[in-house]
């Protein structure tokens, strides 16, 4: 009863994901508890929350007007390192993450490809580089830190929010566009569209583990 009373408080101020979070939280403590011998419940296998339904099928895309004067805006920012960072979405369609741990030893000029160590499905990847990726790879400045885009102190980054969020505003863009992973979904939409990207490329080149995640943009657009 306890566990219903959260998730019926939570889902009228939260999302459904966030509620699926904490909830499956609360079964961790409850099962660490139970296997610990602190707490008397029933055994942890028998242990049923109700999770709250999701619809994680969002894909966001930008029209060409928008990607326009998301650009425009890219290029009016004073951070140019970030700005930089966000176009390499756009050329590559890599994450959020892949672009903060990106290190050098990683990027293979010569061959064209890039390395994508500890990617979400847990397997080191491979991706080309497009004409684009490869033009902002280029111009970055070497340093003594291994990070293509170092934060403090020579380590990855791990966060630009504030910057993105001001690129957003000056574009014009509605606030539920996500600028880092929106752009992904951009990448995907804008290959499966053309005409000339078959659906089991582009997952190897989103890294999707299953056709699933690919099939999103099959009918994207008309």
């Amino acid at each position: 009863l306890d566990v219903q009373r959260i998730r019926s408080r939570m889902l009228k101020t939260h999302s459904p994901q966030t509620t699926r979070h904490v909830l499956a939280l609360l079964k961790r403590v409850i099962n660490y508890g139970v296997k610990s011998g602190l707490v008397d419940a029933p055994n942890p296998k028998t242990l049923h929350f109700e999770m709250p339904k999701l619809d994680n099928e969002k894909t966001e895309d930008l029209s060409d007007e928008q990607l326009h004067s998301f650009l425009q805006a890219l290029d009016a920012d004073s951070n140019q390192t970030v700005a930089d960072m966000v176009r390499l979405i756009l050329h590559s369609g890599v994450r959020r993450g892949e672009v903060f741990r990106l290190q050098w030893q990683d990027v293979d000029f010569d061959r064209g490809f890039l390395t994508l160590r500890n990617p979400k499905g847990g397997k080191t990847e491979r991706i080309p580089l497009t004409d684009g990726a490869r033009a902002i790879l280029e111009r970055q400045p070497r340093s003594d830190s291994p990070y293509v885009f170092p934060g403090r102190g020579g380590g990855p980054r791990s966060d630009v929010a504030k910057v993105v969020r001001r690129i957003r505003e000056r574009a014009g863009l509605p606030k539920d566009f996500r600028p880092l992973h929106g752009l992904r979904h951009a990448f995907a939409s804008r290959m499966a569209s053309s005409g000339e990207v078959e659906l089991h490329v582009l997952q190897k080149l989103m890294t999707h583990k299953t056709p699933r995640m690919t099939q999103r943009y099959a009918h994207l657009r008309d």
